[in-house]
């Protein structure tokens, strides 16, 4: 997975991306933005305390680990209190993805750390509609929703 940080030195946040990349291929893969295993993250810092989390592509096995692995990371770390995931520019979200976010979902449980989703689109909200997750998780139509105090 490659990572790259921007910060333009004001009073704005940190963006950080992350995207997979093939094993087979690396070079290849790391220049292609529509293939079947890539996946983008991107994460920032919108006020203390909280992180939001863009995804983008598809979540499948081959791609979760991705997601687990960033999301994972803001959860565990000590200055974060809210993880909010945004969603809407998944394309696929597989048994895999669901798994993920299920994880995530307990690890920030256990550290105190909420989490909410952002998205409004079928591709996410249908499987977890058809897997009866959607009690599970607290799901808001924007990450300005998602980021008010409730």
């Amino acid at each position: 997975m490659r990572r790259q940080d921007w910060h333009d030195g004001g009073p704005g946040p940190t963006v950080t991306a992350m995207q997979a990349s093939s094993a087979s291929d690396p070079a290849a893969a790391s220049s292609r933005t529509d293939g079947p295993d890539q996946i983008a993250v991107g994460v920032t810092h919108p006020e203390a305390g909280a992180v939001v989390v863009t995804v983008g592509g598809e979540v499948d096995m081959l791609t979760s680990p991705q997601l687990r692995a960033a999301l994972l990371e803001q959860v565990h770390d000590e200055a974060v209190e809210l993880v909010v995931v945004a969603l809407d520019g998944v394309t696929f979200l597989g048994t895999s993805g669901l798994a993920a976010l299920i994880e995530v979902r307990e690890a920030a449980h256990a550290d105190g750390v909420g989490l909410r989703l952002a998205c409004t689109g079928r591709r996410v909200l249908r499987p977890l509609s058809i897997a009866g997750l959607l009690p599970m998780f607290d799901i808001h139509d924007t990450v300005e929703a998602a980021l008010a105090p409730t």
